[in-house]
């Protein structure tokens, strides 16, 4: 198995939030995007770039409290999960889960390490992981944006 990576680095909210839009732009039906990082790195600020990216154009907030927010207004649906508040998979499976992957759309996964179980269940070319990260010796607003 070949895994393929390249790193972005930015130093603003708005690099962050372009990084998001060009992927968006070349996302696919049935891809799965898994996004991690710790509170506060720009996982919402990336994901309202990947959306536009898309062509949606409504208001893309992080649904901690509702998991999951469907937008279908783009070129092709966003299935966006926010797990952090999850107490295991098995909720995941109670809000649709298996249906999202296998739909029309592209899933975006916030805090995706918390359902690691069901990412690696799906075939490796589904997904594409993006892992944010912070580098304070590099500045406040420095992002390493890891895409494999």
């Amino acid at each position: 198995m070949i895994i393929m990576e390249r790193m972005i680095e930015t130093c603003s909210a708005q690099e962050t939030w372009q990084a998001g839009y060009e992927m968006g732009q070349e996302a696919v039906p049935g891809q799965v995007i898994t996004l991690i990082g710790d509170l506060g790195v720009g996982k919402t600020v990336f994901t309202q770039g990947f959306a536009a990216g898309l062509g949606i154009r409504d208001s893309v907030n992080s649904p901690t409290f509702t998991i999951l927010q469907v937008y279908e207004d783009g070129r092709i649906p966003l299935y966006h999960f926010d797990v952090y508040r999850i107490g295991d998979s098995e909720e995941m499976l109670e809000v649709g889960w298996d249906e999202y992957v296998s739909g029309e759309g592209v899933c975006l996964v916030e805090w995706a390490d918390l359902i690691e179980d069901l990412i690696e269940e799906l075939p490796g070319e589904m997904v594409t992981a993006v892992t944010i990260e912070k580098d304070p010796q590099k500045g406040y607003d420095y992002r390493r944006i890891t895409i494999s």
